[in-house]
């Protein structure tokens, strides 16, 4: 498996931001970490070994950055007004430096999918809702997409607009609704072991459909918990079955 690693300093962040790459052909999956992770926890957690097969056979090129969450809902020292400032930041790090990246080393025409677990999948559900129009669609597990289960009791226009559960009922231009409606991979997996919240999935799937939103949403069972040997298992069965 070719890899790579990449880093620029980021004006959207202004920080040095590195990205690792795998592979060569294929769709463009790009990882986003679980909470205060970084770009290479994927690899540290032998997702990259589950994965290789797809990647090793052309299926898809993978991309995985660093995330900010120590700069934002993780840090409990900002004052949270910052926090969401920062949330932005990172939104306009992927959409206006990650996006263009992963298309300077693919092609124009590579479907680009955002994924992630537990924080992550908030971060990839929310960006594909966002850009429906850069991103095609998204693979999120053990996940809540309501911003407010991390923001302490924070509440702001800025929560409102990176949190789906909240933002996407009212969701009317239908430029990016019918991208958005146009996916057909949308993939909304959970457990309902540990520290798992299958109801948060059960919600955010109502409110989903109620929207007209297509949608694959599967809740594991009480045996799967929100660790990474649900995730190596969840990951390569989605790519395996629905791609």
């Amino acid at each position: 498996m070719q890899r790579e690693i990449t880093s620029w300093y980021s004006p959207s962040l202004n920080k040095e931001m590195p990205i690792v790459t795998y592979g060569n052909f294929g769709f463009a999956l790009l990882l986003i970490p679980t909470a205060g992770a970084n770009y290479l926890e994927y690899e540290r957690f032998q997702m990259m070994d589950v994965l290789a097969p797809f990647i090793n056979d052309g299926k898809m090129k993978v991309f995985s950055i660093n995330s900010i969450n120590k700069e934002s809902w993780m840090n409990n020292e900002m004052y949270p007004p910052h926090k969401a400032i920062r949330q932005n930041e990172f939104n306009n790090y992927v959409f206006n430096e990650v996006i263009p990246f992963i298309r300077n080393n693919t092609s124009n025409d590579t479907f680009i999918y955002t994924c992630g677990a537990s924080l992550g999948a908030l971060h990839a559900m929310n960006l594909f809702l966002k850009k429906p129009d850069l991103i095609n669609g998204t693979i999120s597990m053990s996940g809540v997409y309501d911003l407010t289960e991390y923001t302490k009791g924070f509440w702001d226009e800025q929560v409102y607009f990176n949190s789906p559960v909240h933002y996407i009922p009212n969701l009317t231009d239908t430029y990016y609704l019918d991208k958005i409606k146009a996916s057909h991979h949308i993939h909304i997996y959970t457990g309902s072991g540990s520290f798992e919240d299958p109801d948060a999935n059960t919600r955010f799937s109502q409110v989903l459909w109620d929207k007209g939103i297509w949608h694959d949403l599967q809740i594991w069972g009480q045996d799967v918990n929100h660790d990474w040997p649900t995730w190596r298992a969840m990951l390569p069965y989605i790519l395996y079955n629905k791609f």
